[in-house]
């Protein structure tokens, strides 16, 4: 599908919602009408009893009015049944498009997060990644750094990339060389890696040494038996998820956010919902954190809130976060 159909899916949206506002409003008027209608022909009979035989001749078109209110009262019901039927339906439409939108976002997302999952996995693999891990010598090391910094330059959705021995010591990294010797031993990734012998992927966090929001992939580099000798580790630039909301097609006033299993914002058109905004006061990311239902959506107050819960993609599980979109209703 293209920008400018999307776009005009969007659009065209935002003006059924107007369009199902003003049925309501439409609706009302009828009601009111045939209210006063009904009042009319009552106060006319009332008015042509007091006036005795003068008033016979008004008695025959206050009879009239009230048919015609009866009639009025009828047509009233029947048009309120449709519009509301037609109401019913136009919010299942908006509904429907919103959940798709929640869907079409986070499958978006865990396809590109499943990549860099690969990506550590793949790098892993290298004879410069290996040798320096096995021998830390100054040559190993220049050609890893090397390899690195070449690799960090043609992915560009990564802050830095690092290699870590078997005692958690950075041995070579793309870009900080200043961190070649630290220890990272007691990070909770290095651990995970070392413990199951398989890759490991971070929530979001905020870096105080990149000073960004990012997220690791960090995979076993095992010798040719299969034996784990040391750790790659990446950090993502956020910022390219931060993009796929910020192109999302939604309303002018709808909102969309990716939360992480506590219901906490992850990301969203707002920077700086970021880690900050936690919307487990909905009942929708109730459902989702608590695993009862994968998709759906639900009106609430004032809003239509739809969501989609992370399904991983292939080997990727994913993290078990949420899309959620919250479109407010007349």
């Amino acid at each position: 599908m293209t920008t400018t159909t999307e776009l005009n899916i969007s659009a065209l949206i935002e003006e059924l919602k107007e369009d199902n506002h003003e049925m309501q409003k439409v609706m009302q008027k009828i009601q009111s009408i045939s209210m006063q209608s009904k009042i009319l022909s009552l106060n006319s009979g009332i008015e042509a009893a007091r006036a005795g035989e003068a008033g016979r001749g008004f008695a025959v078109v206050a009879k009239e009015i009230d048919k015609f209110a009866t009639s009025s009262m009828e047509a009233s019901k029947s048009s309120e049944d449709i519009i509301q039927r037609m109401h019913n339906k136009a919010n299942e439409i908006i509904a429907v498009r919103t959940v798709d939108v929640a869907y079409d976002t986070i499958d978006k997302i865990e396809r590109n997060l499943f990549e860099r999952n690969c990506d550590a996995q793949a790098w892993a693999t290298f004879s410069a990644v290996k040798n320096v891990v096995k021998n830390h010598s100054i040559e190993n090391q220049r050609i890893a750094n090397q390899f690195l910094a070449h690799t960090l330059k043609i992915y560009e959705v990564y802050f830095e990339l690092l290699v870590v021995d078997l005692t958690g010591h950075v041995v070579a990294t793309a870009k900080n060389h200043q961190l070649i010797g630290e220890d990272l031993s007691g990070h909770e990734w290095f651990e995970q890696v070392i413990k199951t012998n398989q890759p490991y992927v971070t929530d979001l966090y905020y870096s105080k040494t990149i000073q960004a929001h990012t997220m690791n992939y960090s995979s076993p580099i095992q010798d040719d038996t299969g034996k784990t000798i040391g750790v790659i580790s990446t950090r993502f630039n956020w910022q390219y998820v931060m993009e796929i909301i910020e192109r999302a097609n939604v309303g002018q006033d709808s909102s969309l956010y990716i939360i992480n299993k506590d219901g906490i914002v992850i990301a969203s058109k707002d920077a700086t919902d970021v880690l900050k905004k936690d919307l487990a006061h909905y009942a929708t990311v109730q459902k989702s954190i608590r695993g009862i239902e994968k998709s759906g959506y639900q009106m609430e107050r004032n809003e239509l809130v739809a969501f989609s819960v992370s399904q991983g993609y292939n080997a990727y599980k994913g993290k078990q976060w949420c899309a959620i979109v919250v479109e407010p209703m007349h």
